[in-house]
This record gives structure tokens, C-alpha cells and sequence, in this order.
């Protein structure tokens, strides 16, 4: 008991210490703050507090006045921008400074500096293969107005304060300007067709035909293929961009290595297979019901898959059941196709009978061909493989730079006579290709190639009745005439073509060892090269109401080969020849330029 009361006079005692003390504390807390009311109150908190003030309002006036001085700088500075009619420092238009200049003078400065070191024209090559495109061909322009406004616009064209600090910081940090440029995407897209179809090693697709009973596909063999947008970026870059750079005009065709699809025997089944139809005709609407044989395999599908499985062979053959139509056109006479819609002849030379072979095979399976409204005609598919089982012969072709003989040579006559004909009956055009060199037979601008397995002459018919394709070849004229019904509304066609430009041929010189020193033998003779531009013009009732650009083509130069004897030839000396020094001749081949007024010569 006496404990516990010790222990609470304890506690009593602890409380009381800690009243008096926080009593203390509240004591001294409001003699402080009685002290801190006395100090404010006193003369010298004032006199410090005056003086406070005092230097903030000078510090304040001070700013003041300096950012009026800059601002009235700046206003001058902008003012003084935007009334010059110089462009500010350091503004370039594509790497060209234009800093300080006028409008005009910038255009100027930058026009000269394009005429200066621009590139004309590319040389595009590929192995053997050469072409060319120019920029003019392109239609390639510079935008150089818009360039040089946007360049005088800096710093002028928003507020003051936009405006002071777009040129503070372009006399900083520079600004370069690109000149957009413009082109004509359609001639490049088919000048990059023309190189697309043309450079030597391309990858050839499986192709197929029917010859009389049986269907013949030969598979596509691995080669190259054009690498399109790289080509296409190159050539614009050349063009467009590096306008200030002098480029080489030399470059090299991108090309990618690519194999070709497999052989799919289902597609072409459906394509192939048809029913037996008769031909008749429809009255009110008129309407021409082409007969059609019906086409089948005579064999199971899974033996036809068996025969494609053997590897390496150059074709393969699958027997097909024909059943003919009872009535064919031809059983319509005159009615189904009253009307001549067009008729083209070329001439040839009867005496070369390889070559009037080629021609007659090649327009025997032309003849009596019948295109329905929508339908396409393929050259290749309806005049087949060119071979030597199928009686081709042996003729001049193109290749290799020159003229030499290959088999089928001259069938391309007949596609070119057979295009000229179905331009006139204003028929559209699918697929065509200009030669390398121009013909003989026909003008630059006028003329179809075509090359089994990669390039085809196809057009379609547009018209709303079918058409039939009567084809000739005799006595030196080949001959092609579009039969069918005239429409309610028919144009007269005109075709019209031109040269545009002529490209220099080479010379090249070579060493023959059979032919004497010093003398010389033209091999081959050169021609120029040729741009051309075929256009087809419609009329109706006399009056012009159309013109459609058909094509523009480039044909290479043929090079002019000269060979250069250096076979020794053993002859009397005299004492006049012993004291005159022997000739030098040059046995190196070399390449010089010759111009179309030289060969017309």
C-alpha cells in the first residue's frame, strides 16, 4: 500500500514539472512575438524596409527599359526583314545558298547551277543490252518558283515574334530547302516495261498450246528478272534529286534472281476445257454464236499430273479428245461477217523462201480465227511453238547486237501487219512490243515483236460484235483483214507515227587474221537508233474527236562492225621500200561515234 502511494506522488510530481514547463514555453513564444511587434514598429525597420523597396523598383524599371529596347530591336529587326526584298541568311535550296538574294536571283543562281550539271540523258545497260532514256521523254521539271517563295517566306509569314525567332534560328542553325520535283509517271512506268521485256536472261514462265490432238507445255526456265524499284528510284534520283552533282549518264540494270512459277495443270485445264457448240446466228438483236470444239483430256487427270512429274524435259505432251463442231462459222457465209473493218499490208521478199515459209505457217494459223466481244487474242497461243517439227525454217532475226539467222525468222512481219490492221478497226491493245532495231517492212512506231515464251502481241474485242481475222500471205504481200459487222456509231482511224529523236551508232573495229594487212571489211553495217511516238486519231463524220497515245519506243543503234586484216602479206623490196619504215597498224578494237548524217552518207 505505502508503495502504490509512493508511485502516485511519482506521477503527481512528473505531471506538474511538465505543466510548469509548458507553461514556460507559452510564456516565451508571446514575449517573441510581443518583441517582433516592438522591432516592426521601430525606426530603423523602417528606414530598412524603404530602402527594400527602393532597389526593387529600380531593378524593375531597369528590366522594363531593357525589354522595351528589345522588343523595339526586334520590331526593327522584323520590320526591317520583311521589307527587304533579299532572302535572310542562311537559307540553301538544295544545297545552293540563296542567302541575300532576291527572288529572281535565287531562281536564276539555281537554274544555272541545274543547266551546269544535270543529266540529259541515262544510259541503261545490261550485258549486250542497251537502251536509253531521256529526261526530256520523262517530262522531269524542277519546281524552282515554289522552292525560292518558300525560301523568301522565312521569317516573314507569321507574327513578330515567330518571325524574330525563325530568323535567329535559321542564321544559327542554316536550313536547306528541297526543289519537289515532277515527272510523268506513265512514260516511266513504260520505259521500265520496255527494260523489263527486254534485257537478255529473263526468266521464262511455263507456257502451253494445242497442236492439233495433243497439248504441248514447255516449262519456264530459272533467269532474272528487272528489280523495278530500284531501277525506277535510280533514275529518278538521277533526274530529280542530285541536281547539283554531276552524275555518270552509265548505269547498270538492277536485276533479281527469280525462278518461274510451277507448271499448274489444274489452271490450265479450265482454261482448255470446253463443251462442243455449234454456230448460229441470233436475230433481234443481232447476235454471231461462234461454234467451238469441245477439248478434253483423253487421259485421267492423276496420269496427266504423272506425265508432268518426269524432270528435265523441255516439253510435255498430253493427248487430248477433240470433238468438232457440226456447224462452224465458216457454214454462216457472208452474214456472220459482212463487213471489212480494216485490211493492213506489208511486203516481203518472195525469193528468200526460208523467210516465206516462216510467214505462211505463221499467217495459215491466223486465218479464219474468230475473237468473240471481250475476248482476247494471244499471237503466241494461236500460232504456236516455232519449230522444226512444226516445217519453221531457218531466217534473219535480231540478236546479239546485229542480224544473224534463227528459227521462225520473220514471223514478227505478220504480228506487225496483224497489229497495223487492228488499230485500224480501233481494237484495243493488250500487249505490245516494239523490236530493238526498227524493221524493214514497217516505220519506227508501227511495228509488234513478239518471242515465244516471253513477249506476246495480244490485243481484245472491243466491239460489240465478233470479229474474224482473214490472213494472207502471197506473192510479196502479207496481208490482214478484220471482218465483222459495223456498229451504229463507227470511226474512221487514222495512225499516225514519228521520230522524235535518232541515237548515233557505234563503229567497232576487229582483227581478222584471214584478211590482209591493211585492208578492211565491213561486217555489218550501223544504223542509228531511233525515239519514235505512234498516236491513233478518230474521226467522225470528217471531224477529229479523239487522239489516243499509243506508244512511245526506243530502238537501239546497230553498231557498224569493220574488221581489220593483219595477216601478212610477202612482197618485192625495193631500195625505196628498205628506207621506209614499215606502217603501224592499230589491231586493237575500239569504238568511236558516228553520226546520222555520217550513215545517211
Amino acid at each position: 500500500m505505502d508503495e502504490d502511494k509512493d508511485l502516485e506522488n511519482v506521477d503527481t510530481d512528473t505531471q506538474m514539472e511538465n505543466d510548469v514547463k509548458e507553461e514556460s514555453t507559452d510564456i516565451t513564444k508571446a514575449d517573441k512575438k510581443k518583441k517582433a511587434i516592438i522591432n516592426k514598429n521601430t525606426q530603423e525597420y523602417v528606414d530598412k524596409m524603404i530602402s527594400r523597396r527602393r532597389k526593387i523598383f529600380k531593378i524593375s524599371i531597369i528590366l522594363i527599359i531593357v525589354l522595351f529596347i528589345v522588343a523595339v530591336s526586334l520590331t526593327a529587326f522584323s520590320i526591317n526583314a520583311s521589307l527587304n526584298n533579299k532572302i535572310i541568311r542562311g537559307i540553301s535550296i538544295n544545297g545552293i545558298d540563296v542567302s541575300g538574294l532576291s527572288v529572281s536571283e535565287a531562281e536564276e543562281k539555281i537554274k544555272k547551277q541545274i543547266e551546269s550539271t544535270e543529266v540529259q540523258e541515262l544510259n541503261l545497260k545490261k550485258d549486250e543490252f542497251t537502251t536509253t532514256v531521256a529526261k526530256k521523254d520523262l517530262d522531269v521539271n524542277f519546281k524552282i518558283e515554289e522552292a525560292t517563295k518558300k525560301a523568301f517566306e522565312m521569317g516573314r509569314k507569321n507574327n513578330i515574334i515567330v518571325n524574330n525567332f525563325s530568323i535567329i534560328k535559321t542564321m544559327i542553325q542554316k536550313q536547306n530547302i528541297d526543289i519537289e520535283t515532277t515527272y510523268n509517271n506513265e512514260m516511266l512506268e513504260k520505259t521500265l516495261d520496255d527494260v523489263a521485256e527486254n534485257i537478255p536472261g529473263l526468266v521464262k514462265q511455263y507456257t502451253y498450246c494445242i497442236e492439233d490432238d495433243e497439248l504441248i507445255i514447255t516449262p519456264g526456265t530459272d533467269g532474272i528478272a528487272l528489280d523495278r524499284e530500284t531501277l525506277k528510284n535510280t533514275i529518278l534520283e538521277r533526274f530529280a534529286k542530285n541536281i547539283t552533282t554531276k552524275n555518270e549518264s552509265d548505269l547498270e540494270i538492277p536485276v533479281l534472281e527469280e525462278k518461274p512459277d510451277d507448271i499448274d495443270l489444274d489452271k490450265i485445264y479450265s482454261e482448255i476445257h470446253t463443251e462442243p457448240q455449234n454456230a448460229y446466228i441470233k436475230e433481234d438483236p443481232l447476235e454471231i454464236v461462234v461454234d467451238k470444239d469441245g477439248v478434253d483430256f483423253k487421259i485421267s487427270m492423276d496420269e496427266a499430273k504423272e506425265i508432268l512429274s518426269e524432270k528435265d524435259k523441255k516439253e510435255y505432251v498430253i493427248p487430248l479428245k477433240i470433238t468438232k463442231a457440226k456447224k462452224t462459222v465458216k457454214d454462216l457465209g457472208a452474214k456472220a461477217f459482212p463487213d471489212r473493218l480494216s485490211r493492213y499490208t506489208t511486203k516481203y521478199d518472195a525469193s528468200n523462201r526460208n523467210r516465206s515459209t516462216n510467214l505462211e505457217l505463221a499467217a495459215g494459223k491466223i486465218n479464219g480465227t474468230v475473237v468473240l466481244p471481250g475476248q482476247e487474242f494471244s499471237y503466241n497461243k494461236v500460232v504456236g511453238k516455232r519449230t522444226i517439227e512444226n516445217g519453221y525454217k531457218d531466217a534473219a532475226i535480231y540478236a546479239d547486237g546485229g542480224v544473224v539467222d534463227g528459227l521462225g525468222g520473220g514471223i514478227c512481219q505478220i504480228s506487225t501487219t496483224l497489229y497495223n490492221a487492228v488499230l485500224l478497226a480501233n481494237l484495243e491493245i493488250v500487249e505490245r512490243r516494239n523490236h530493238t532495231y526498227v524493221p524493214s517492212y514497217e516505220k519506227a512506231g508501227r511495228d509488234a515483236t513478239v518471242v515465244y515464251g516471253s513477249q506476246d502481241f495480244v490485243f481484245k474485242n472491243t466491239r460489240e460484235y465478233p470479229i474474224k481475222i482473214v490472213a494472207s500471205v502471197k506473192s510479196g504481200v502479207a496481208s490482214m483483214t478484220i471482218m465483222g459487222i459495223k456498229q451504229e456509231t463507227e470511226y474512221t482511224v487514222k495512225i499516225r507515227s514519228a521520230v522524235t529523236s535518232t541515237i548515233p551508232f557505234k563503229t567497232q573495229t576487229t582483227k581478222n587474221p584471214k584478211l590482209a594487212e591493211g585492208k578492211e571489211k565491213v561486217k555489218q553495217k550501223g544504223s542509228v537508233g531511233y525515239k519514235a511516238v505512234c498516236y491513233r486519231d478518230l474521226y467522225l463524220n470528217g471531224k477529229k474527236v479523239k487522239t489516243e497515245l499509243l506508244s512511245r519506243d526506243t530502238y537501239s543503234p546497230m553498231k557498224r562492225i569493220v574488221e581489220v586484216g593483219t595477216k601478212k602479206v610477202k612482197k618485192k623490196t625495193t631500195t625505196s621500200d628498205k628506207t621506209d619504215k614499215e606502217p603501224e597498224v592499230n589491231t586493237n578494237t575500239t569504238e568511236t561515234e558516228n553520226t546520222p548524217e555520217e550513215e545517211n552518207e
